[in-house]
């Protein structure tokens, strides 16, 4: 399920939980709240970027056994072979 972000529409009219922005875990069908769930004062849903890649477990070892080559950034520029 998605997590969806949410924060006052005006914060002069808002409670600290909907004046700094709160999170809801909803439905893909669900639609988006109206009204804080705290102070009752409208809210507007926030654009918000997806999490994506972060689970990296095995990353590495698959990408070594594939044949592949990473590198570190040493210093400006400057790149070192890791395997």
């Amino acid at each position: 399920m998605p997590i969806r972000e949410y924060a006052a529409a005006d914060p002069k009219k808002s409670c600290t939980h909907c004046k700094v922005g709160f999170e809801e875990v909803e439905t893909m069908e669900a639609k988006a709240l109206g009204a804080c769930p705290e102070c009752g004062s409208k809210i507007a849903r926030q654009l918000s970027s997806p999490s994506v890649g972060g689970s990296q477990s095995g990353l590495h070892d698959r990408a070594k056994n594939a044949g592949f080559t990473t590198y570190k950034k040493s210093s400006k520029g400057e790149y070192e072979k890791k395997y």
